[in-house]
């Protein structure tokens, strides 16, 4: 295992589940520590931080949606959700939550792996070290910022990718599939439920009234433009 091996934290409190994913994810070349509750998880990621975070939503003293809470108040720390619950409306809990991806158990290794790539991936960007302004917002490419007046925003990575596309099609609509695609991959092109949950975000982080956007425009189940409103 390389010294530079990227680092997992896999939060299951289920002894087989956590041997597997171990097997699995040193297998593909990441280092992986385990945690089995809310407390330790939380206790590792802010003493150790890891760079990503494979995380079961049931958890015997608490569960994997309050930990998502817990993190997004100060890291943007990639997280995959891993469980049982397959419901839809448990999916965009987690997401609301600020997960990043959901995979559903029994999983394939190849799915895993695919998700797991995708929440680390940082894209090489054609324009590497362009700032993109947009009426008050600057969007770093090369330092991965987004400012708003001058004020840092903090986006979690997902929600930067999905905003560095539309700033690299400025004031142009972007299908629901070019953004997963492109962020997600091409294996999530029907996911649109994703985009809803993470574009409200963004647009609760950048506009004024995210009731009323002025930036992040929808176009009725077509996609999104990130337009100046003095355009």
């Amino acid at each position: 295992m390389s010294a530079n091996a990227t680092r997992v934290l896999v939060v299951d409190d289920e002894p087989e589940i956590v041997r597997g994913l171990k097997i699995i994810l040193r297998g593909a070349g990441y280092a992986v520590e385990a945690a089995s509750t809310k407390a330790e998880a939380l206790t590792s990621v802010e003493t150790r931080p890891p760079e990503a975070l494979v995380l079961d939503l049931v958890l015997p003293d608490g569960d994997g949606v309050t930990v998502c809470k817990e993190i997004r108040r100060w890291s943007p720390l990639p997280i995959l959700v891993l469980s049982a619950v397959g419901d839809e409306r448990e999916k965009v809990r987690a997401l609301h939550a600020g997960a990043d991806d959901y995979v559903t158990k029994p999983f394939g290794t190849d799915e895993l792996l695919a998700r797991l790539r995708a929440v680390l991936r940082r894209s090489p960007d054609a324009g590497h070290g362009a700032k993109i302004e947009i009426g008050e917002l600057t969007v770093d490419l090369e330092d991965r910022t987004v400012r708003r007046n001058g004020e840092e925003v903090h986006l979690t990575p997902i929600e930067f990718d999905l905003l560095r596309v539309l700033a690299q099609h400025p004031g142009r609509l972007v299908t629901q599939r070019q953004l997963l695609q492109q962020v997600w991959g091409p294996q999530y092109v029907d996911e649109s439920h994703y985009l809803r949950v993470h574009i409200a975000h963004i647009r609760a982080k950048l506009e004024a009234d995210p009731s009323r956007p002025r930036y992040l425009i929808t176009e009725p189940g077509v996609g999104y433009r990130l337009r100046d409103p003095a355009g």
